[in-house]
């Protein structure tokens, strides 16, 4: 499905955690005919590594994982800040393993067998959920977004963007302190229509880099992780 179509995804990136190869895909098949961004992981190591290295908007987290468990994983990345919206799955039904998912830090619980409907309703759910609470001034430091004026200002100075460029920081101001991948960043500012060319996205990350360093004494922001992508940070040096 290509962006512009009537889609619920709207662009919203989910990590799915799941070891059963024929679930998986079938619920990856299903997330990306809804128009969603699907990231897949079947061992308890893997995607912890995974959440803790990329931005995800929801994670559909299986309890019973090889390596890991998702009570581990899901205690670990709540214990670290991580507030990314989690939907476990399970094949326990029982009142004591829902409550422990929930304690852990479970947003929502479903128990295997489901129907796929249910589950993109119950996905569908907790990314407008993120969404509404995103704020519509975005700050980090000194730098100001005002997102229904699309204005920016770092130290109460304008800064100038090009409509790519404003794009490019909204969405690293929504994930702070997290890293963003080149990928995740190509697939949101130029979409499925436009094929950029290999060096646009750094390309772009240095202009916007650039233009928010409004004088010379302000620290910089957006931080390099090599071989990983980048991040938004006022502590990173």
């Amino acid at each position: 499905m290509r962006r512009g179509e009537d889609s619920k995804g709207d662009d919203m990136h989910v990590l799915l955690v799941e070891d059963s190869d024929r679930l998986r895909t079938s619920v990856e098949q299903a997330l990306t005919n809804s128009g969603y961004i699907v990231t897949c992981e079947r061992d308890g190591h893997e995607a912890l590594w995974r959440a803790r290295n990329q931005s995800f908007d929801v994670m559909i987290l299986d309890i019973m994982l090889p390596g890991l468990d998702g009570f581990q994983i899901l205690e670990q990345l709540r214990e670290e800040g991580l507030a990314t919206p989690v939907l476990c799955l399970t094949a326990r039904d029982t009142i004591d393993d829902r409550v422990k998912g929930l304690q852990k830090g479970a947003d929502d619980y479903l128990v295997k067998p489901f129907e796929l409907r249910e589950l993109l309703a119950r996905i569908h759910a907790l990314g407008r959920r993120r969404l509404s609470d995103y704020a519509t001034r975005l700050h980090i430091a000194d730098l100001e977004m005002d997102r229904s004026s699309k204005q920016v200002t770092r130290n109460g100075k304008p800064v100038d963007l090009r409509p790519r460029e404003y794009a490019l920081l909204e969405y690293l101001m929504l994930r702070p302190d997290q890293v963003v991948s080149r990928n995740e960043i190509e697939r949101h500012i130029y979409g499925d229509l436009d094929t950029p060319l290999s060096n646009a996205v750094d390309s772009a990350v240095c202009a916007v880099r650039r233009k928010i360093s409004v004088e010379p004494d302000r620290p910089a922001l957006i931080h390099t992780r090599r071989g990983q992508g980048y991040v938004l940070s006022e502590t990173l040096s």
